[in-house]
């Protein structure tokens, strides 16, 4: 084969890869449109003809955490040069470029459930599903202690994934009444304990792990992020930044004041263009 395999190619790939068990296979080999191409657990491969560089970047980007053993959590933001992600009045479409928006949409694809914040559902209304690409929906998840969420909302009423709204334990049992409606929408809601500043990511991620999820992206907002990121629940975090300066409004992540830099979080760190953004994917563990 003369021309070079292309990104469409490489995402076909990344797809078997992400359904494979990992625990339980060192390399395992792909044939993929009559092209071989090897697959090492923690992201390592080689392919029998040449790729395009963008396909190259696409494989390198995603395979170190798809091709690895166990469950993982990753967390995305897009935000602009000064670590906006919105402005005052909550402005936020778009910041960062298609391409960006791609990206986001192959991160639910490789993940079991996404989870956003209530602020993010009824602020922004999203649909959490998989439409720039080709790939299966996650679980979707709403993470609202307080019972904040409109009920009205795309993901609780759309039926298109399947949603799981998690909600303080006092709270369960007022929603179970609407138990048949749930169903039919393929919602389901769970109580979980709740302490002053909401749930403890650790309980979410367990309970996850524990409904088999064990890929999970944690997408937003801001302050839901930060809780994860200051909790220890990360893995990774693809922080995509625009060539913008927006020069006020929410900060994208907002951690606990540190007094001295040798307190400051140092993730190991690649860099990657995504189109004209700049893709920082840290990892934390």
């Amino acid at each position: 084969m003369s021309e070079r395999l292309l990104p469409d190619w490489g995402w076909r790939c990344i797809l078997q890869a992400r359904d494979t068990d990992w625990a339980a296979s060192r390399a395992t080999s792909f044939m993929v449109e009559g092209v071989r191409i090897d697959i090492h657990a923690g992201g390592a491969w080689n392919c029998d003809a040449p790729v395009a560089d963008e396909t190259a970047r696409m494989l390198d980007l995603f395979l170190p955490w798809v091709a690895a053993p166990g469950p993982l959590t990753i967390g995305q933001l897009g935000q602009s040069l000064d670590g906006r992600i919105a402005t005052e009045s909550g402005a936020s479409h778009y910041i960062n470029g298609l391409e960006a928006r791609t990206h986001l949409h192959r991160l639910r694809a490789l993940v079991d459930a996404v989870v956003v914040g209530v602020g993010t559902v009824n602020a922004d209304d999203p649909q959490l599903t998989v439409r720039h690409v080709s790939g299966p929906n996650p679980v979707r998840v709403v993470l609202d202690p307080r019972g904040r969420a409109d009920p009205a909302a795309k993901l609780f009423t759309d039926g298109v994934a399947r949603t799981l709204h998690l909600v303080g334990q006092t709270l369960a049992a007022p929603y179970a009444a609407q138990a048949k409606v749930a169903e039919r929408v393929a919602c389901r809601r769970v109580g979980l304990a709740v302490d002053e500043r909401g749930f403890d990511p650790a309980d979410v991620i367990a309970l996850l792990h524990a409904s088999d999820c064990r890929r999970v992206l944690i997408e937003g907002g801001g302050v839901t992020v930060s809780r994860f990121l200051e909790a220890g629940q990360l893995d990774r975090l693809h922080l995509l930044v625009a060539p913008m300066l927006i020069g006020s409004g929410r900060p994208g992540l907002d951690l606990p004041v540190i007094d001295k830099l040798d307190d400051a979080l140092r993730p190991e760190c690649r860099l990657f263009m995504c189109g004209g953004d700049s893709l920082y994917d840290l990892r934390f563990r």
